[in-house]
C-alpha cells in the first residue's frame, strides 16, 4: 500500500489563491503537507523533525518554518482539502435538490473512495485521524480545521438557501452537518474496515445526515431576528409576546397550533 498522500484537488473557489505568488504558496505548503503525512505514516509523529519533513520535501528547516510553526500544523492543508472538498460539493450541487439531499449528494461525491480521494489515500487518511486522536497538537491542528470548514460551510448554505452565513440557525446547521460528516471519518478511520462498502466513510456519514432528515434545515432561510411561520414570540418571563398570534399556552391549557 502506498505511504505517500496522492494528488488533492485545489481548495474551493471562495478560498483559493488569487494571484500567482499565492498559489505558488500554496503549492508550497501542500507539498510540504504531503512530506510531512507520508513520515508521520512511515515513521511515526513522534520520531518524525521538521527538519525531516524540510528533506524530504527539498526545501530548507528555515524555509519550513516560514509556512508552518510546527510539524503537527504541517499537515493542516490535507486536513483541510477534504472538508473544502465537501463544502465545494455542497455548492455545485444541483439546485433541485433540497438541502438534506445536497449534503448527501456532496458526501458520495467525496468520501466514496475513487471518486473524490483514492482508496490508498484514505488509508492514510486514517492514520493521520488517528494520530489526532492521539496527540494533542495534531488534534488542535485537526479541531482548527473542522471550525474553520463549519464557517465555510455556513457561507455555503446560505448562499444555496438566500439567508445569512452569520444567522444563528444557519450556523448552527453547518455545525450539525459538519458534525455528521466528521463523526462518520473519525469513526471509521478508528476501524481497520476499508473505506468502500456499507461501513466506509461515505456511507457511515449518509446514515448520520439521513437520520437528521427531520432537523429544522428550512431555518437556514431566516433573517436575523426572524421567526419561522407559526412560531410565536416570548418574553423573558416565558409568555406569548403582545400580537405574536395564537400558539401554545402554559400547562393550563389552551391550543397549540398544528
Amino acid at each position: 500500500m502506498s505511504t505517500t498522500p496522492g494528488p488533492v484537488h485545489q481548495p474551493f473557489s471562495a478560498s483559493a489563491p488569487v494571484s500567482l505568488t499565492e498559489r505558488r504558496k500554496a503549492e508550497t505548503r501542500m507539498e510540504i503537507a504531503r512530506a510531512a503525512a507520508a513520515l508521520f505514516v512511515q515513521q511515526g509523529l513522534r520520531a518524525t523533525r521538521a527538519e525531516d519533513i524540510a528533506q524530504a520535501a527539498g526545501i530548507a528547516p528555515r524555509t519550513f518554518y516560514r509556512y508552518f510553526a510546527t510539524k503537527e500544523e504541517a499537515v493542516a492543508p490535507l486536513y483541510a482539502a477534504g472538508a473544502q472538498r465537501w463544502i465545494e460539493a455542497v455548492r455545485t450541487a444541483p439546485a433541485g435538490l433540497s438541502l438534506p439531499q445536497s449534503l448527501e449528494h456532496a458526501v458520495r461525491h467525496t468520501l466514496t473512495p475513487g471518486l473524490g480521494v483514492s482508496a490508498a489515500s484514505w488509508e492514510w487518511l486514517r492514520t493521520l485521524i488517528r494520530l489526532a486522536g492521539t496527540s494533542p497538537a495534531l488534534r488542535k491542528v485537526w479541531a482548527e480545521v473542522c471550525q474553520v470548514s463549519e464557517g465555510a460551510l455556513a457561507e455555503i448554505l446560505a448562499e444555496r438557501e438566500g439567508g445569512s452565513a452569520g444567522h444563528p440557525e444557519v450556523r448552527f446547521a453547518a455545525a450539525v452537518a459538519g458534525a455528521a460528516v466528521r463523526v462518520a471519518v473519525e469513526s471509521w478511520a478508528a476501524t481497520t474496515t476499508p473505506p468502500t462498502g456499507p461501513e466506509g466513510p461515505a456511507a457511515l456519514a449518509v446514515r448520520n445526515l439521513r437520520a437528521l432528515r427531520d432537523f429544522g434545515w428550512s431555518g437556514t432561510t431566516r433573517s436575523p431576528g426572524g421567526r419561522a411561520e407559526g412560531e410565536e414570540g416570548t418574553t423573558e418571563g416565558g409568555e406569548r409576546a403582545p400580537g405574536s398570534g395564537e400558539g401554545t399556552t402554559g400547562s393550563g391549557g389552551g391550543r397549540a397550533e398544528g
